[in-house]
């Protein structure tokens, strides 16, 4: 609908009365003055809906006062934001007539004025740049611009259908992620599903259209859950609200697909969030703890869907109690409790700290902190601007947990961390030293996947330094690059990873690989990999598109016969290996008697493991300790590493129980070892 000149009017007394009515200081002249000044600058000119282009920088200005929470200089900014892009005048003319903060946020805002996607990759890289650089510079500036760019989804239906396309896939992939990272989620949420409305209309239509048909259902059910909630928190005298939730078309969607069900089968689309006014001086935390027992006292909790963002806010500042109870008619519905501070850190994110200000830092350390490893991506010499624009998304999205020190210290990671990502987040030179971890008291390895909960201690070692596979052992944008910096390794290198990859999987198998590969492997990888030529396939095995686990089967099926006559483990550096090695026999079968007659005397089986840090050396000194002994021997060795991890299992045969005790107690004085267990045959 176009607004006439009174309907315009009345837009910019709203967003007065919005501004005057909120926390900020009341500066009412310069907003009317940027109005005034903006309104002359664009006069005459249309946007495609037909409306006087002054609408759009006014709805601007009304969603950061209103939806985000800004201040008046943000204000200006937001009015006068086109200004020097669509008019004649310049930035010096805005900073002669407003002065240099809102001149610097009007130029901060052009410099990322149009798309991310350019038509080439440089395109792209410059203009992220430019989006990565405003932000550190001032977080404002991309504030501003995420109004900007969800007035114009807004009113995307204006576009023609390919322009409605570009645009919605570039906020889908960068602006509603930024919203998630700075805690813009209702503006995320918005976003999202303008994202799916125009890049998926049938589907949003069906899901809209199935929302709307139960429309009355679903207020009777909530009416329902919620009247003895009510009745109990009013009759406890608290001051608060407590409305109905209803799952976006977005999100049911994106259920829908990633868990294979239709539509009937999301249980989940009804939710409720309380938020209350704590008395002067009040615990807030302890209130939100009050409020749950109320609930939990009327219906049953999920023993597994309660999420405390009290103790330990997100990154963003997010902060509430979520509890999922069982409702009426058999529901399970999921109450967010808030406290109006929490509420509106959730709803404004960043902005909202502002308002708040003793409780900034924390979440202010978070953000700059996010902010420095996007410019490190940024700045890297190595970075490619396809690969930086999906690393960015992709960590924006990624939702996080918390795990444990061994002194109890609690520390936030990435969902999907590894030991690798947590040992390189503490520090750079614990990262490059690490060897393996303890996770709950339990030796794992570095790619082991963290989990919430978890108490991690990682082990290291002055010998240990960065290996070429380590890349794939990480999952984290930040970590991947600067694993990179540390082994030189850029785009243009990744033949060179793929040829050290190769030749370590090859020992791995039992193969040493000197100088050249002999033209017999050459032969069979090419064959089994399916590549054309040699450069291909160390091309493809450096950046991950080929994956080594199945080395041994392409080497073995393109032979005809088996490939390991004799198999040395990968910790054993050097072409000569020790006798006591040599002297180790690997029958086909176990030994499954409990006893047998070596040399006439009766003697007794025993299946020992041993497990530790993989080290050059380690299997000559487990040999040792037990040839040193006076009749014992091995019969079979089974041996395996894992990413520094080292595992044996020996048959041994001892004269008794007493010289097995012996045994046990040698191997676990071996550096690095870690478990001695004897296994009943």
């Amino acid at each position: 609908m176009v607004k006439t000149e009174e309907d315009i009017e009345q837009e910019f007394y709203d967003l007065l009365n919005d501004y005057m009515a909120s926390s900020h200081g009341k500066k009412r002249d310069v907003i009317i003055k940027a109005y005034n000044f903006a309104k002359k600058a664009h006069g005459g000119i249309r946007r495609l809906s037909g409306e006087p282009y002054i609408v759009h920088p006014l709805a601007v200005a009304r969603i950061c006062c209103t939806e985000i929470g800004l201040g008046s200089t943000s204000i200006c900014a937001a009015l006068l934001h086109d200004v020097i892009e669509d008019t004649e005048y310049t930035i010096d003319d805005i900073r002669a007539v407003f002065g240099s903060s809102i001149a610097d946020l009007v130029e901060g805002i052009s410099k990322i004025s149009g798309g991310i996607f350019g038509e080439k990759s440089i395109e792209q890289a410059e203009n992220f740049s430019k989006l990565v650089i405003s932000m550190s510079e001032d977080i404002r500036v991309i504030l501003i611009k995420i109004a900007d760019r969800l007035h114009n989804m807004r009113r995307l239906d204006a576009q023609t259908t390919d322009k409605q396309m570009k645009i919605a896939c570039e906020t889908e992939y960068i602006y509603a992620p930024l919203c998630h990272r700075l805690g813009l989620f209702a503006i995320k949420t918005e976003l999202e599903n303008l994202c799916f409305k125009y890049n998926f209309p049938a589907e949003y239509d069906y899901i809209q259209r199935r929302l709307d048909a139960e429309t009355n259902k679903r207020i009777g059910l909530y009416n329902k859950f919620a009247f003895p909630i009510t009745t109990k928190l009013d009759e406890l005298g608290y001051k608060y609200e407590m409305k109905k939730r209803i799952k976006s078309p977005h999100s049911i969607f994106k259920k829908m697909q990633t868990k294979h069900i239709p539509f009937e089968e999301v249980y989940d689309i009804l939710g409720s969030r309380i938020v209350f006014d704590p008395e002067p001086d009040a615990d807030e935390k302890l209130e939100c703890w009050k409020i749950y027992n109320i609930i939990t006292s009327i219906y049953k909790p999920h023993p597994n869907r309660t999420r405390d963002w009290l103790s330990n806010p997100k990154t963003t500042g997010y902060e509430a109690l979520h509890v999922t109870v069982m409702g009426p008619e058999g529901y399970w519905i999921e109450v967010q409790i808030r406290s109006r501070r929490m509420d509106d850190i959730a709803e404004k994110g960043l902005a909202a700290h502002w308002n708040y200000k003793k409780d900034y830092s924390s979440s202010e350390n978070k953000i700059e902190e996010w902010l420095n490893t996007v410019n490190e991506l940024l700045k890297s010499p190595d970075s490619n601007a396809m690969k930086l624009l999906e690393s960015f998304k992709i960590s924006q999205y990624e939702s996080e947990f918390f795990v444990f020190t061994p002194k109890g210290d609690i520390k936030s990671v990435p969902a999907h961390s590894t030991v690798l990502d947590f040992a390189f987040s503490i520090h750079t030179d614990i990262g490059c030293h690490a060897i393996g971890a303890k996770v709950n008291n339990k030796i794992v390895p570095l790619n082991y996947e963290l989990h919430s909960g978890d108490q991690v201690e990682i082990l290291t070692s002055e010998k240990q330094t960065p290996k070429a596979e380590w890349i794939d052992y990480v999952s984290t944008a930040k970590i991947k690059d600067k694993l990179c910096g540390i082994l030189k390794i850029g785009n243009h290198n990744y033949r060179a990873l793929g040829d050290e990859k190769l030749r370590e999987a090859l020992f791995a198998a039992g193969y040493s690989i000197k100088k050249s590969y002999t033209p017999d492997i050459v032969s069979k990888l090419l064959k089994g990999y399916k590549r054309k030529n040699w450069d291909a396939l160390l091309t493809d095995i450096g950046n991950g598109v080929l994956s080594l686990e199945d080395l041994p089967a392409i080497i073995k099926r393109n032979s005809g016969q088996s490939a390991f006559s004799k198999w040395i483990p990968k910790f054993i550096k050097g072409d000569t290996v020790p006798d006591a090695i040599r002297n180790v026999s690997i029958p086909e079968t176990d030994v499954k008697s409990e006893s047998s007659a070596v040399n006439g005397n009766k003697v007794l089986a025993a299946l020992v493991e041993i497990k530790g840090i993989a080290r050059k050396r380690m299997l000559l000194d487990i040999v040792t300790v037990i040839s040193g002994t006076t009749s014992a021997y091995i019969e079979k060795a089974d041996i395996s590493t894992d990413n520094g991890l080292f595992c044996a299992r020996l048959n041994l045969y001892v004269s008794d129980s007493a010289e097995i005790k012996s045994i046990y107690n040698s191997l676990s004085n071996i550096s690095g070892v870690e478990s001695v267990t004897r296994i009943e045959l």
